[in-house]
Formats: C-alpha cells, structure tokens, sequence
C-alpha cells in the first residue's frame, strides 16, 4: 500500500448503550466417570456489563433459546474392562415361580477375552439370579415351588413408615422421614385388604432405606413416580429386575438426577443404572392395566465427590435452613448449597425469616441467595435483607449462598 496515500486515523464512538445481558458459562467441572462417556457439570448464569463491571442478571433477561447446557459429555480415557454375562439358564421349574441364574465373568475390552474378575472389582456388576415364571400349576393350593421365597417382595415391606410425630429420625441420614402411606383396615377387611393397598400406593413415594425392592407392577396410576434418597457421600445403582412394559404402546421408564436423565424401554431387565449423587427420580408411564417393572436399588459411597463440604441434604417434611458457616480457606471459591427433596406427591416451600447479607447487601450483587427449581431448572435470585415465600413446582429445591 505504500504508493497510495494514508488516510488519517481517527476514533469515532459507534453506540453508548450497554450490552445486552449474556449467558456465562464457568469452567466445566471433573467428569463424573473415570473411564467412558461421562458428564461434566458447568454452572451457566446470565451476566450484563455495566460501567467496565460484570453485573449478576436473573436467567429470564437473557435469550432463553441461547442458554448452554448445564452439563457437557466427557471422556478422559475408553474402559478396558468390563462385565459380561453368559445367558440366562431355563427356569428351574416347570410350573409357577422359580429362579434362573447366569455366569459373570470380565472382559477387555481390547481382546475381548476372559481376563482375571480383579480388574472389573472397580465396577458396577448386574444381578446373577432372578425370579421366574413357568406359568400356574394344576394345584394352586400344594406347596411353593423350590426358589420362590427368592420372588422380589411386595413394596408393603419396603415403604417408609408413618413417622411418629417429628420426634422419629432414620437412623442413617439423622433427618425426619415423610409421613409416608397410612396403614387402615376397613371395616371386616382383613391383611389382605391392607397389602392390597399399600401394593397400589407404592407411587409417589419417598425411599430413605439404603437397599430395597420396589414392585411398580399393577398400580392404578398412569404415571407412577418414585424417588429414592441417601446422604451426600453415597450414590445409588438401581437394577430393573423384571419388565412388563409395551414398548410399541408407548411405555416407558425414566430415570432423572442431578447429572444425569435415562429413559427405556426395550431390554430393561438387569440393566444397571447409576445416579452418580445421592437422589434419583424413577417415573413409570404406562398405557396397559397391570404392566409395569419391579426394581431393586441399592447405595454405595460414591467414587467422586459431588458436592462442597458446606453443602447439606434435607429430605423433610419441614426444618430450618441456615446459611452454613464458610471453611475460611474456602470463602472465595466455594459456594454452599441445600438440596431439599422430598416424596414425588409432594411439594416444597421456603420462606426467608430472616435474611441479612451485610451493610452492602443492597448494593452489592455478589451477595445474593439463589433458589433453583430442579424439576423446571428455573432459577430466583434474592438480594439485601428481601424477605420472600418461595413454592416448587416438583419436589427437589437448591439453595445456593453465594459470598
């Protein structure tokens, strides 16, 4: 360009309005599996600059369509091990109930060969044995059949109890349990009348047990939900045992939990689903009287730590919330929550009786409390000493304190 002659530069002011408000997205966290497809968490928050600042907005003044995803697939490295089974063996016997039972062994997954169980002992491995059906024998009345005692119990065994008062506590999470179905005989009904009913009011449920069976076969409801919870440090497999669902009439299963949503349908028995937190929704759609799965879950601690030492679980029915005090070498990076859940058929409501974010909490917007609805993902921020009655739309909350 040096035989053409140089225009002057000069700097002119092209808009003096600020910037629309942007979705933030932080850095995305560990990967919530060491080996395989897994996924990694981000905490995504809607921003606007102001006078060279970055200013905390609530989410529905940024574009709702734009918004990234909470969560992102990851892979560190592909599995070299894994568990896999030979086939189910015939029933053991020719009429009415019986077990079936497979053969485990561990494969790699590069040679895909036998290899030695030691290196699959880090994994989740399926149910070897479970109940069968050979079809109704000529005599009903004579005695069981060998193995029956092994059919998945009825969800009358496995159902929280009514708890006593306030005063009664699970022994584990140290939380009160949820009132749960009330156990009435009618009048001139016998045991039969009470398991009849409390086999039909297995949905909408709450289960605190650390293991349990939980039968969703034959309920009245279309859809039929169930959640199943334990403390922070623990993470729940769930194992579908049995499946009589029509996949060509459109039932179905849905698994959903913080980091992760499954749904199936085809080939559900023995599949092993993991929560990797300590919470997991299980709802059943059916369209067919009497179908339905029977599930067994059990808890485990979890392999990778999914919360902040601040953090707290609160299962309900009610209780008090208090900003849990700062670990001071963490009072700049981290960011206490409350996760509250509690029985499907049930709702959440919090109200601030007191709330003091310091002399600047009316100007600042780094001090707030951030109320998310799990079940719409919908978030509400509250500022300074703003009193407020917040309600879910489904039964899990977060609470987030920030600064």
């Amino acid at each position: 360009c040096q035989p053409v002659p140089k225009p002057e530069s000069r700097v002119e002011v092209c808009d003096l309005n600020p910037c629309p408000p942007r979705w933030k997205v932080t850095p995305a966290g560990p990967c919530s599996s060491s080996c395989g497809l897994g996924l990694a968490a981000q905490l995504v928050t809607c921003v606007q600059i102001l006078h060279g600042q970055e200013v905390l907005q609530e989410e529905h003044l940024c574009p709702v369509a734009e918004k990234p995803l909470t969560s992102v697939p990851c892979v560190i490295r592909t599995c070299s091990y894994e568990w896999s089974f030979s086939e189910w063996s015939e029933c053991s016997t020719s009429c009415g109930n019986g077990i079936q039972t497979r053969q485990d062994f561990c494969l790699s997954s590069l040679t895909h060969k036998p290899v030695n169980p030691l290196f699959c002992r880090r994994f989740p491995k399926a149910v070897v044995v479970r109940g069968c059906s050979a079809g109704p024998c000529p005599e009903q009345e004579g005695p069981l059949s060998p193995g029956a005692e092994l059919q998945p119990l009825t969800p009358a065994t496995h159902l929280p109890r009514a708890a006593a008062g306030s005063e009664h506590r699970h022994k584990d999470l140290d939380v009160p349990l949820p009132a749960g179905p009330r156990e009435q005989a009618k009048p001139g009904g016998g045991e039969e009348d009470t398991a009849e009913r409390c086999f039909l009011c297995v949905c909408g449920n709450l289960f605190l047990n650390a293991t349990g069976i939980i039968n969703m076969t034959g309920v009245e409801s279309r859809d039929c939900t169930v959640a199943i919870g334990r403390p922070l440090r623990e993470e729940i497999s769930v194992t579908i045992l049995e499946s009589s669902l029509n996949c060509s009439a459109g039932e179905v299963l849905l698994f959903s939990g913080r980091m992760m949503w499954r749904t199936g349908c085809r080939k559900l028995p023995l599949s092993l689903i993991n929560s990797r937190t300590n919470t997991l929704i299980v709802k059943q759609r059916v369209v067919l009287p009497g179908n339905g799965v029977i599930l067994q879950y059990s808890s485990r601690t979890a392999t990778k730590k999914y919360y902040q030492d601040c953090d707290q679980q609160l299962f309900g029915p009610q209780g008090e919330i208090v900003n849990p005090v700062q670990v001071p070498e963490q009072r700049q990076e981290a960011v206490c929550r409350t996760f509250i859940t509690v029985a499907p058929r049930q709702r959440i409501s919090i109200r601030a009786l007191s709330t003091d974010l310091g002399p600047e909490g009316n100007h600042t917007h780094f001090n707030y409390i951030l109320v998310r609805d799990v079940s719409t993902m919908k978030t509400v921020v509250f500022h300074g000493k703003q009193q407020f009655l917040w309600q879910s739309t489904g039964s899990q909350a977060e609470i987030e304190f920030h600064e």
